[in-house]
């Protein structure tokens, strides 16, 4: 198993459970997200604490969960980035369009909030 789904109250929490987000895992990512989406749920909490290697397609992932909550009126946010993770996202200046906590309870303050 790539990643562990929990159901919270207002939100969906995805964790990342291996290290790498790439072609392997991203299209299942994509598919569960749309699933999540599809039943009504419009706030998710992406844990990425354990990912140490991101590529395309898994920023691809992240870029259609960010875009489900918005058309959902809900909020995406992207929590414990490791550091290549975070330098990727920032050189292709997703920083800017994404919301990006330290914590996953940092990350559900900022659900909490919306």
């Amino acid at each position: 198993m790539e990643f562990k789904i929990e159901k919270f109250d207002n939100y969906t929490q995805i964790e990342v459970v291996i290290d790498k987000l790439d072609t392997h895992i991203a299209p299942s990512l994509k598919s569960e997200l749309v699933l999540i989406a599809g039943n009504g749920e419009k706030n998710i909490v992406l844990d990425l604490s354990n990912c140490r290697y991101c590529d395309s397609s898994g920023l691809s992932a992240i870029l259609v969960a960010n875009r489900l909550c918005k058309n959902a009126n809900g909020i995406f946010v992207l929590a414990g980035l490791q550091t290549a993770v975070e330098r990727l996202i920032t050189i292709s200046q997703l920083d800017t369009v994404l919301n990006i906590a330290k914590t996953v309870e940092e990350a559900i303050k900022i659900v909490n909030k919306a």
